[in-house]
């Protein structure tokens, strides 16, 4: 077999191991080595996959993982989220469907903290979700709306999606935060505007009684006291980073402490959950090193095979052109959205997809906002749909059915793919920021 033979097959081989319900990761280190020593020998074989566990893993740049997946998890727990959901509930309490606009708003600050979707989901569904149901939304539209705007956790920074697109494609992780500010406020926006246009056009799909009840009040004071941590995490992390004092990692080791200060000055934390925190990190870390690491070796594998070379000849030489490539790259994200969780996502597809684009001329930080975008959309995209599952495991109600989660989420699905087409169309959206 010739080595671009021996690369195909390793593809088909991979997808093969993940449908019958292989970890993705072992999947993806086995068929890199049979194909290595396939093309070469298994001495090679052995070295390279030596040498990918050193190159992909020493970086000072992967301490962000654990920091950041930590300061997350610790401003879980100290109610951070609920206080944003408060702040905007009360500026918002006149806004029609102002709850729905509270969570959205509420989810990206809680996105500039966490950087993490599934956390949004999980603390949003027990905060906003029965706020929601008690002035009288749906229960549709309630789960709709959080499942909706928890994606913001990955696109606004900082974002977990990001730091590991920008390892695969060797990009900067500063700058890729950069470019996520610009997109994660336009589809903010987007989801803004669906709330509105939904609550003046579908009112029976947004309020089970055709009008939202009054919103309980609380005092300036209360809303000046429940910002200061909010705000407070805000310039600590995002100040640090753009204003060129903290590097990524420092960044994340400064969020991490801060919100371990808030945690235990609000009494939230003991010894017995803060070592489960530390253990939940360590897990999160090691499970995204590890796909990390495969994914490298699998790169490395399609590298010496001649695939990715091969398929940006066959696709940038016929009539389907660069923007024809994107449209299908989007397409298969889609697809395997459906299917799989994000990051396992983008660690099949984009060491096959970096090199095309690459050749292509496309600007590689404004092709990683389109992936993560397109990523997130199948988070909410059924059958697998992680953060609708999330709320469903998080609001335990046995009367919440996951189809009815789906349903409130396709208004979203929508708004997310009104947003790609205008990045797309408009570059600039996402690269203008990153360019400074």
């Amino acid at each position: 077999m010739t080595p671009l033979e021996i690369g195909v097959l390793a593809i088909v081989v991979l997808v093969v191991l993940i449908l019958i319900g292989m970890p993705i990761g072992i999947g993806m280190l086995a068929t890199s080595f049979v194909g290595v020593a396939m093309i070469r020998n298994d001495v090679v074989a052995v070295r390279m996959m030596t040498q990918v566990a050193n190159d992909s893993l020493e970086e000072y740049l992967f301490a962000v993982v654990p920091l950041f997946v930590l300061m997350g998890l610790l401003v879980t727990v100290s109610g951070v989220g609920k206080d944003t959901f408060d702040v905007f509930q009360r500026l918002l309490r006149r806004v029609t469907a102002g709850l729905g606009v509270a969570t959205v708003f509420a989810n990206a600050i809680f996105a500039a903290i966490t950087g993490i979707s599934i956390a949004s989901a999980t603390v949003f569904s027990r905060i906003a979700v029965p706020e929601m149901r008690r002035h009288g939304y749906t229960n549709g539209f309630a789960t709709g709306v959080v499942a909706g705007s928890s994606v913001l956790g990955m696109l606004i920074p900082p974002s977990l999606l990001m730091i590991v697109y920008a390892v695969l494609a060797e990009q900067s992780v500063g700058r890729m935060f950069l470019a996520g500010i610009g997109p994660g406020i336009l589809l903010a926006l987007a989801f803004t505007a669906t709330i509105l246009i939904l609550a003046k056009t579908r009112r029976e799909f947004v309020f089970e009684s055709g009008d939202e009840a009054d919103y309980d009040d609380i005092g300036l004071f209360d809303v000046l006291m429940k910002s200061i941590p909010i705000l407070s995490l805000i310039i600590v992390v995002l100040g640090g980073l753009y204003g060129g004092f903290l590097n990524p990692t420092e960044a994340g080791a400064a969020g991490a402490f801060g919100a371990l200060v808030i945690a235990l000055l609000r009494r939230s934390l003991d010894r017995k959950t803060f070592w489960r925190l530390l253990v939940e990190t360590g897990q999160i870390t090691v499970s995204v090193l590890f796909l990390i690491l495969a994914a490298t070796f699998f790169s490395r594998m399609l590298a010496l095979s001649g695939v990715p070379r091969e398929l940006a000849e066959v696709l940038l030489s016929g009539n389907i052109g660069p923007y024809g490539f994107l449209l299908a790259y989007i397409l298969l994200i889609v697809a395997l959205g459906c299917l799989i969780d994000s990051i396992s996502i983008m660690l099949i597809v984009l060491p096959i997809a970096l090199p095309v684009a690459g050749a292509a001329g496309l600007d590689l930080i404004w092709f990683g906002v389109i992936t993560v975008i397109a990523v997130e959309i199948g988070l909410l995209t059924p059958p697998f749909g992680l953060s609708v599952y999330t709320i469903k495991s998080a609001m335990d109600d046995p009367d919440l059915k996951v189809g009815e989660i789906f349903r409130g989420a396709v208004p979203f699905i929508l708004a997310m793919l009104v947003t790609l087409t205008i990045i797309i169309l408009i570059p600039s959206t996402a690269t203008w920021l990153a360019r400074l």
